[in-house]
């Protein structure tokens, strides 16, 4: 059978964007506030904490808090994360990219303070909810993203993804070869996650997943076009498979590797409310700044 592009869909108007510090100034009216080498290297510890928890309750069951408790700073334990079924092969690369998390946080931490992981919803229904909006309507049963090896996969769809735009958004603001270094060899390690996860469901992209009677390819899809849609301003993500003028110079229709990355992850497609994975919102002078006052 062969692989089937996605619907065209029509590009939005407007752009917010919490992975992309540059995304943020592009919709306020107000001067936004200057920004230090600090508040450039802090800002993707909201994706690590993401990254690091996801992989290590998947892969072990457990997290930071028994990983390495210093790197939490005392924020609170994520909710609703716990060890994912996964077969051999895929608990072994989650568990690599797990310690690779650990290594990023440790990494950023020598060079900036930091702050207290903030609250994570890492919870089935959490990643339950993303793919009901991907879809438009409610998926019966509930996706969870812990019950298999594939779910787990199109769950991790979302993560890398997450991590890297951050490190996209901060790299053309950095000055001086400390920070660039850092943030390039963190930037290549969750481009190569990002990789390996995308050209694992491509090798299943025809396979359909239980019970859902809807392709892994038709998944990428979904969620590609979602983020699209909070993104609000161009081809921000594709999936697996893409109509063929979109693909590498315009000759094939399988797309391993996405061309542009942006996301959101409150969810809302807007920087200012929360929810989503961060309940109570990303921390950090950059995403606080644009967090509505209660």
């Amino acid at each position: 059978m062969p692989l089937q592009p996605p619907p065209l869909l029509p590009s939005p108007s407007s752009s917010h964007c919490l992975t992309h510090p540059n995304r943020f100034w592009t919709t306020t009216t107000t001067t936004p506030p200057p920004l230090s080498r600090n508040h450039l290297l802090e800002f993707p510890l909201n994706l690590e904490y993401l990254e690091a928890e996801f992989f290590l309750y998947g892969a072990f069951g457990h997290g930071l808090d028994t990983v390495d408790p210093s790197l939490t700073l005392g924020g609170p334990t994520p909710v609703g994360a716990k060890r994912a079924h996964l077969d051999h092969f895929a608990r072994d690369f989650i568990t690599q990219f797990g310690w690779q998390e650990v290594g990023h946080s440790r990494a950023i931490k020598k060079t900036v303070k930091g702050f207290p992981r903030p609250l994570l919803n890492l919870s089935a229904e959490s990643f339950s909810h993303v793919f009901d909006s991907a879809f438009g309507s409610p998926l019966n049963p509930p996706f969870d993203p812990y019950a298999n090896s594939i779910n787990y996969l199109l769950a991790s769809y979302l993560i890398p993804y997450v991590g890297l735009t951050g490190y996209v958004g901060a790299s053309p603001m950095l000055q001086g070869a400390t920070s660039k270094r850092l943030v390039a060899g963190l930037l290549g390690v969750e481009s190569g996650q990002d990789a390996v996860i995308r050209a694992l469901l491509y090798e299943h992209a025809n396979l359909i997943v239980k019970p859902y009677g809807i392709t892994v390819a038709e998944f990428t899809n979904r969620i590609s076009s979602l983020r699209n849609k909070l993104g609000r301003t161009g081809l921000k993500d594709e999936g697996l498979v893409v109509h063929e003028y979109r693909g590498a110079q315009g000759k094939i229709s399988g797309n391993i590797l996405a061309r542009d990355k942006y996301s959101v992850v409150y969810g809302s497609g807007d920087e200012r409310v929360t929810g989503g994975i961060y309940p109570k919102g990303a921390d950090g002078r950059i995403a606080k700044s644009y967090l509505k006052k209660e």
